[in-house]
């Protein structure tokens, strides 16, 4: 089977993982590259050998002057649905950085645009596919090794400097890191969360304009609360990129620390070291294989629109539960 064609829209910073990504596919390949800055164009073009007359700094251009059976929006969350919008009114699936969108609206907006398409709108939560988190989702919600889980805290402090749009934002942990950690929580108790109160900070030393500390509380179904406290300026002892999370149910805990499984049982001090599960992919090869085979065999993703609408209203909820001071019901229409 020849490869299929992707357009690509955004191809700097974190477009240069999904770059990377395509070009080692066996599934996949590029007809176009689409970039707002030129010279973010030639310099790409020049690492990685593409061709330069597929580089366009408009969508439009490469829509009129390309065939393609999909395309990988990875702008800025602002141009989301402008960019996924042009693409699915050209009949092309869309596989789309997080968050879906940059309010709720706007990806109901998009869910249903692509719906009545019939096209798949697939969003890249390339956290659910890593060989912690898989094993997590497979203890928890497949073998059920804690039995009822009663409490869960989840731990994210990073100091990053990124530059650009991220420490523009008003809630920058919120918007562009926490829905990981939200989509996460939802994949590994398969639970959907039901309210959410908490508050935000900015310390005296951060470099982001808005508030880029936060301290969550989460009722999911059945009255499990998971308590998340993250910050973006965290000034030394760094968690990972998937932070610490301590899973306590009947029958015993499972910490995740340092991106290494821990299983404790009451009464004994000593933890027992849980083996990663082994993945053929993981990451964004995990995402593209998917995207692959949604276009090829109709498959459903499993981040696809309809579901990542519940992991960005924890995001949204959140938001209005840190401005109002009150507790935001989650999953009503």
């Amino acid at each position: 089977m020849s490869k299929l064609k992707l357009i690509q829209v955004g191809i700097g910073g974190m477009g240069d993982t999904w770059v990377r990504t395509v070009l080692a596919s066996s599934e996949m390949e590029y007809a176009a590259w689409v970039d707002i800055d030129r010279h973010t164009l030639e310099q790409q073009s020049q690492k990685y050998g593409f061709d330069i007359n597929h580089c366009y700094t408009s969508l439009e251009q490469a829509l009129e002057r390309e065939r393609a059976d999909g395309l990988i929006n990875v702008t800025p969350p602002a141009a989301h649905e402008t960019i996924c919008m042009t693409a699915l009114a050209a009949g092309l699936p869309v596989l789309t950085e997080k968050p879906l969108a940059s309010s709720l609206a706007a990806a109901k907006r998009l869910v249903t645009t692509a719906e009545q398409a019939g096209l798949t709108l697939m969003v890249a939560q390339n956290y659910r596919y890593q060989p912690l988190t898989m094993t997590l989702h497979e203890l928890i919600s497949k073998k059920g090794i804690l039995g009822q889980v009663g409490q869960v805290a989840v731990q994210f402090f990073k100091g990053p400097h990124f530059g650009g749009f991220r420490e523009e934002m008003e809630f920058p942990l919120l918007v562009d890191m926490a829905i990981h950690h939200f989509d996460l929580m939802r994949y590994i108790l398969g639970k959907d969360p039901q309210s959410v109160r908490g508050k935000s900070w900015n310390p005296s030393w951060s470099w982001f304009r808005g508030d880029a500390s936060v301290a969550l509380l989460f009722t999911f179904q059945e009255g499990l609360p998971v308590v998340y406290t993250g910050s973006w300026c965290a000034m030394g002892a760094e968690t990972s990129w998937n932070g610490d999370w301590r899973i306590e149910g009947e029958r015993g805990v499972l910490l995740s620390q340092e991106d290494q499984i821990y299983f404790g049982t009451p009464g004994k001090r000593e933890l027992e070291k849980v083996p990663l599960l082994s993945c053929e992919r993981t990451g964004q090869a995990y995402l593209l294989h998917e995207f692959f085979l949604a276009l090829t065999e109709g498959y459903i993703p499993k981040t696809h629109g309809a579901d990542n609408i519940k992991s960005l209203e924890m995001v949204f909820g959140a938001i209005e539960a840190v401005h109002t001071g009150n507790i935001v019901r989650l999953g009503d229409d």
